[in-house]
């Protein structure tokens, strides 16, 4: 006799809103890509000391590529970092559920059904992911290391 297994996403309307925390996050990414697309990068150095060696890890560019992002440039987030463009377009989303929430007292609410061999394959693909991106961003350190502190 089969069993059934649980979905591995499922998306559900509730009386109440169990992401709070994901609202917040979502509106602290989306001020500070707004106010580097307002007024460009903030006007302290944010790299570590691997950074001035040469060394770049996966987040490397994501502070421009988020002021890009935010200006709606998205050719140029790419360039940086793709990384910030699901950063910033997620936390869009995150904050149109919030909006949409609080206007009909629905919230979509997404969860996951974890299994065991369900979370292998996610941290398997997300560091397979997080490795290629390091990649990534290390064959375009010329690029993430010059001009890093540009202030209007």
């Amino acid at each position: 006799m089969p069993t059934a297994t649980k979905p591995f996403l499922r998306l559900r309307v509730e009386p109440v809103d169990r992401h709070r925390w994901l609202t917040a996050g979502a509106v602290l990414a989306l001020a500070a890509a707004a106010l580097m697309a307002a007024f460009g990068l903030p006007p302290v150095d944010l790299h570590g000391p691997l950074h001035m060696l040469g060394i770049m890890d996966p987040f490397c560019g994501g502070t421009r590529a988020a002021r890009y992002a935010g200006q709606g440039n998205l050719a140029e987030a790419w360039r940086y970092n793709p990384l910030s463009i699901v950063i910033v377009y997620g936390a869009l989303a995150a904050v149109a559920r919030a909006g949409l929430g609080l206007v009909t007292r629905r919230w979509l609410t997404l969860t996951i059904g974890w299994t065991p061999a369900r979370r292998r394959w996610v941290i398997t693909i997300a560091l397979v992911l997080l490795v290629l991106l390091e990649l990534r961003q290390q064959l375009r350190a010329d690029l993430l290391m010059a001009g890093t502190n540009t202030w209007p």
